[in-house]
This record gives C-alpha cells, structure tokens and sequence, in this order.
C-alpha cells in the first residue's frame, strides 16, 4: 500500500509554496523544454518576466490550490513559443518551481503561448494538485 495524506496535510503543502516563495514572486516564462529540474540552468528563450501579485495563490481546498487575484497579465519582451514557466522568489534568485505551459493540459495555462515583443500575456489558471489522497 502508497502512502496516503489526509486533505489537511495536503492543503498545508501547498500554502507551504507561498510561504517559500513569500510576496511577489516573479514569473519567468521560456521558449521549448523545462531544464531537469530547478537547480538546473535555465534553458530556452526567456519570453517574459512576471511579477505574481503579493497574494499569488488561493487557500488550498481538496488538496488543491490554484492562482489567486487572477488572471495573472503582463507583456513579453520578445516574441517565440513559450513551453515553460520557472517561479523564483522576489529576489530572482532561486528557482522553486518549474513545468509546462499551454493553452490546455499544462501546469500553467495561457490565453495563447505564441507571444510577439510587447504582446500582453493573460494566465489564467495555475492549478496545483497535491498527490497521494
């Protein structure tokens, strides 16, 4: 048998991320692959730099948390595809989080991934589940 976590524990994880990544967390959205993992240089182009509003995620409920006072908007400084996103705290300094980006089926969904220099960028959800119910 898995190891199962009561939906309790699962929501604190999650409001564990916003505590980490603390007020105004910066978004960097990349062209191509995500890096191995967070530790890892960042690779592809970077298309956009977000800053997250200083209470970025909703209250976990079920196990899950999705993106508070959204959608999330900003403008890309150059134009490609992004298939990425990283989440560093406020500082740009360390990476936290990473995954895919799309307009369906992605960790972090866009209005449209395909972005011209100055084009405005809407995210829309950013929904985060917690795993072993």
């Amino acid at each position: 048998m898995s190891i199962q976590y009561s939906t309790a524990l699962r929501n604190a994880r999650l409001a564990a991320d916003e505590t980490t990544l603390g007020t105004a967390p910066k978004l960097r959205l990349y062209s191509g692959s995500p890096p191995a993992n967070c530790a890892a240089a960042a690779s592809g182009t970077l298309l956009a730099t977000l800053t997250c509003p200083s209470d970025w995620q909703a209250a976990a409920a079920s196990g899950a948390a999705d993106l508070a006072n959204g959608p999330w908007t900003g403008a890309a400084t150059t134009g490609g595809n992004i298939g990425h996103f990283r989440l560093l705290d406020s500082s740009e300094t360390t990476v936290h989080m990473q995954g895919t980006v799309g307009t369906s089926g992605a960790d972090l969904i866009l209005d449209s991934v395909a972005v011209s220099a100055a084009q405005g960028i809407s995210i829309s959800q950013f929904l985060r589940t917690t795993g072993n119910a």
